[in-house]
């Protein structure tokens, strides 16, 4: 009986074949997706533990996927591990470093799989611990004497201090690519 269910969208069989043979039946299920719409369905369907997610996919890109996941908090809570074999063109995208999911670059053996998913996992608890603050959370701060307005303060600072973080990581990863290349 398999503990984890992991679901894996990869338009190549091959590396959705090679993922569910490096893994142990005993202690993972493999559910896959040929595509990118197939796969959230299954999502969606299936109450996956672990997605495996190619970036590069038919019908709905991986990047697509990647976004309606990070719009829904249960989906995001999912440990997410990105795959492509074109890592340059997937930081053009999403800046790293890759906080909240890993990346794994193809091809991989089995030694990175298993590391690829205990740091996504890891990763995924540490998203866990900064969710957004529940209203019951709220309601027990306004009752320790933070009023509202306060809290609203204090969240649209943090919000604004995330999206500079997010803009500084940007620029980096622009000045690391730009360096990359200049190096080559």
């Amino acid at each position: 009986m398999s503990n984890h269910k992991v679901l894996v969208i990869d338009d190549s069989m091959v590396i959705r074949r090679t993922v569910k043979g490096m893994l142990p039946d005993d202690k993972f299920e493999v559910v896959e997706a040929k595509d990118g719409a197939q796969g959230l369905e299954l999502i969606h369907t299936c109450n996956p533990n672990l997605i495996m997610l190619d970036f590069f996919l038919p019908k709905k890109s991986g990047y697509e996927v990647f976004q309606e996941i990070q719009k829904d908090p249960r989906l995001k809570a999912i440990p997410l591990l990105l795959m492509s074999g074109r890592k340059d063109e997937v930081t053009d995208k999403i800046p790293e470093p890759f906080e909240f999911f890993s990346f794994l670059e193809k091809p991989f053996d089995q030694k990175q799989l298993i590391q690829g998913i205990r740091e996504s996992m890891e990763k995924s608890k540490k998203l866990a611990h900064l969710q957004p603050v529940s209203s019951a959370t709220a309601q027990t701060t306004m009752d320790s004497g933070v009023d509202s307005d306060q809290l609203q303060k204090l969240q649209a600072q943090v919000k604004h201090l995330e999206s500079e973080v997010a803009q500084m990581k940007k620029q980096i990863n622009q000045l690391v690519s730009f360096i990359k290349k200049k190096l080559q």
